[in-house]
Order: C-alpha cells, then sequence, then structure tokens
C-alpha cells in the first residue's frame, strides 16, 4: 500500500505570514517593527512557539536565543543528521511582512504536510528561528546563525550592548529566551533557507524561483572624519578643514572609482552620516557614516577595500583632517553547495517553473550555516525589488509555489537518505 504524499496547506501558510506580520504593527508609518528581542519581538517568539508545539514538535532554545522546532524520525538514528530550514523573525523598523518571516514558516508548512500526512521523515526536520538576524540593534547581523556556526564566542555575544545601551544577555533572559542548549548542538546534514529575492531580478526576467549558489561577501566600516568648525561666512574654501566636505568626497569616490572599477558587481552604499555641530552656518567638525561594500568575489572585495584606504589617507592629508575607521562587519563571499542547489533546480524543472541560478546580494542566515553544512537557498520574486520597507511584497502564488519547491527538495533529500 503506497504511502499518502505530504500536502501542503496553503492557506495556513499564507494565513500564518499575515498573523506574524501584524505582531509590531506601525499604524501611523506602516510596516511592522520586531527588534531583536524586544517585547515586540518576544511577542513573536511566543507566537511561533505556539505553533511549533502545535505540531508537537520539540521545542529548543541555545542560549543565543535560537529556536529550534524538531520533528522526530521514524527511528532514533533519523536525528543523527537532521535536514534544518529556517531563517529569521527580527525584523528592521518599518519592514514588510516575508522577510526572514516566510522562511520560517514555510519551514513549518512543509513541517505540517508531514504530520497531517502522519508521516515520520527518515532523518529528523528541523525548523530554525536565529536571533538578530537584521543587527539593528545588537552587531553584527546574522549574529544568531553566526554563533551557531562557530563563527562568534557565545559570551562575547551575549556581552554585545546594544545601540540602546542593553546588554543583549540581559534582553535575552529579560524576554525569556535565554535558552540552556549549546549553539551548534544540533549539526544539520544540509540547511535549505527559502526567502523572498528582496531584488528585482527575477520579476523583471519572468522567473519563479531563484537558485541561489552564492551570496556576496560583505564588508561594513564606521569612519570618522575630524576637522574644525569655523563660520561659514568668514573662512576661505582655502583655509578650511572641513570634516562634512571631506564625508561628501569619500561618497562621490565609492560611486566615481570603487563601483566603476567593477560596475557589474562591486556595490557601495553610505547608508548613515552624520555632521557635527548640524548647523546650516557652521563649518562640520566631525562627520561619521557608514561604508557597505559587497562582492561576490573575495579578491575584488579586497580591492574595493584598498582603494578606499588609500583615498582616505590622501583626503586626509589634502584637507587637513584626521580620519579614523572602525570594521563593523567583515564577511566573506560564500559558495552554496553544488549538489544541494542542483536539487533545487531540478525541482523547479520537474514542475515547469521558469527558473535562473543566481547570487544573493543580501545577507543570509545561510551564509553562516554554509560554514558547519551543505547549505544552499531558494528564492522567489519580490514586487518592484523592495524590501525592508511597507511595500515589500509577493503574490501569494509566488509564495505557494516557493515553498511547494522546497517541500519538494526536503523530499528529495530524504528518500536520498
Amino acid at each position: 500500500m503506497a504511502l499518502p504524499e505530504p500536502l501542503l496547506d496553503t492557506a495556513k501558510l499564507l494565513e500564518q505570514l499575515r498573523e506574524l506580520g501584524a505582531i509590531g504593527h506601525d499604524a501611523a508609518q506602516g510596516g511592522r517593527i520586531r527588534i531583536a528581542l524586544t517585547d515586540e519581538e518576544k511577542a513573536g517568539r511566543d507566537l511561533l512557539v505556539r505553533w511549533m508545539r502545535e505540531l508537537d514538535l520539540e521545542v529548543r532554545v541555545d542560549q543565543i536565543g535560537n529556536i529550534f522546532g524538531v520533528l522526530h524520525a521514524e527511528h532514533p538514528e533519523g536525528m543523527a543528521q537532521p535536514l534544518m530550514m529556517g531563517s529569521h523573525i527580527d525584523t528592521v523598523r518599518n519592514a514588510g511582512a516575508l522577510d526572514g518571516c516566510y522562511g520560517v514558516l514555510a519551514g513549518l508548512a512543509v513541517v505540517r504536510a508531514y504530520r497531517q500526512a502522519g508521516l515520520r521523515p527518515a532523518r529528523a526536520i528541523v525548523v530554525a528561528a536565529f536571533s538578530n538576524e537584521e543587527g539593528v540593534r545588537y552587531q553584527p547581523d546574522m549574529m544568531g546563525s553566526l554563533v551557531y556556526a562557530g563563527g562568534m564566542d557565545v559570551q562575547a555575544a551575549l556581552h554585545t550592548v546594544g545601540t540602546d545601551g542593553t546588554r543583549l544577555g540581559d534582553e535575552l533572559a529579560r524576554i525569556g529566551y535565554a535558552g540552556d542548549m549549546l549553539p551548534g548542538a544540533i549539526v544539520p546534514r544540509e540547511y535549505i533557507e527559502l526567502h523572498i529575492e528582496q531584488g528585482p531580478v527575477l520579476e523583471a526576467e519572468g522567473k519563479s524561483i531563484g537558485v541561489v549558489e552564492s551570496l556576496q561577501g560583505i564588508s561594513w566600516q564606521k569612519i570618522t572624519i575630524n576637522g574644525v568648525a569655523n563660520h561659514a561666512g568668514t573662512t576661505p574654501t582655502r583655509l578650511r578643514h572641513d570634516a562634512g566636505y571631506a564625508a561628501a568626497a569619500c561618497v562621490a569616490f565609492l560611486r566615481e572609482q570603487v563601483v566603476a572599477a567593477a560596475p557589474d558587481t562591486t556595490l557601495a552604499t553610505v547608508g548613515s552620516l552624520r555632521v557635527e555641530p548640524d548647523l546650516i552656518n557652521v563649518i562640520p567638525r566631525k562627520a561619521t557614516f557608514t561604508v557597505d561594500l559587497r562582492d561576490p568575489d573575495e579578491q575584488r572585495l579586497q580591492a574595493a577595500e584598498r582603494r578606499l584606504a588609500d583615498f582616505l589617507v590622501t583626503l586626509a592629508e589634502r584637507e587637513g583632517v584626521t580620519i579614523e575607521t572602525e570594521q563593523l562587519v567583515r564577511f566573506e563571499p560564500v559558495v552554496f553547495d553544488a549538489a544541494l542547489a542542483a536539487r533545487i533546480q531540478a525541482a523547479a524543472e520537474r514542475r515547469g517553473l521558469p527558473h535562473r541560478r543566481m547570487t544573493s546580494g543580501a545577507g543570509h542566515d545561510a551564509q553562516m550555516l554554509a560554514r558547519i553544512a551543505p547549505s544552499a537557498m531558494i528564492f522567489v520574486p519580490s514586487r518592484g525589488g523592495i524590501s525592508h520597507n511597507p511595500r515589500e511584497h509577493t503574490h501569494d502564488d509566488q509564495l505557494a509555489l516557493g515553498a511547494q519547491v522546497l517541500l519538494d527538495v526536503v523530499q528529495d533529500c530524504l528518500r536520498g537518505q
């Protein structure tokens, strides 16, 4: 007698995306705000844990607050090499409802399909929600998965002080998610992350599925320029030590020289810029700004960093200012597991879904899990390429197709043992 096939309950997945998306809703500005380890994110965590328990999953929480829902295998030895899916549920400010949450809740949808079919997998299935992926309150971003993969000491992470002066470990305990499981205690045989693209490529090309085979390297720096404040009307240009001008020159250099050296791959962004004393008629004495450099090739990323560093030396001498740099985040590019990417492509082809191989421009928990397990990602289109924004949107049918491909890949992996 043939065993029943696990079938997705798409309506339930969409319902849960809406319900989780309502937590932290900002009526004034739109979107939702569930910054890591705030009361709003605790409410999201509580809801996720409730849904995991409704599926009779074993819920585990590790020392950095990562949440795992475990569907145990048919036989005890199936826990030795579990299959893991996941992402995160924390947000940036005024975020959309899908970034991160889709991957976690689609993982629950896969588990629900097994439960409703009365099936036990050959190997355990684990749904993960990693802590502090966005890095808004505590840096670095992707902290939960970074700690889990051994890239950051858990005690160092717990002692991290946030932008609001709070200590991460204290906030984790306050919201009730300071678990006792050692990070990395569950070692997956493979990790699969389903995500909206957060970019325009799939929509522009009419593709339903992105087979993500690599992920860009990321370099974040904070740059502080100290000059001399003076009267805007009485100080000749040749005698100025203008921190604001020096910052603007750096911004222009990033676009005109650093990006221009590899325009198809290198990206540079100044996302935060502050000047002091911030007065219309005073030459700025200080400018502080961030630089986000990205490239899928490590050598090109290093070249971009060197060009910026050399320019800062020249700029400081030319303008008579002092410049300090602080490395905030540095992650090398990641190449995902070729066999797992091939399974994703094959699943899309079996369903006749137009697809393409691609590189992710954003960072994801998958890049950290790739340190300890074969990993890959599945993308679905983002309307207008918009993300980190209340207007973030993917059509329901596209969300359903992505979840179906995820289920197909999970079944294929488990059949292959």
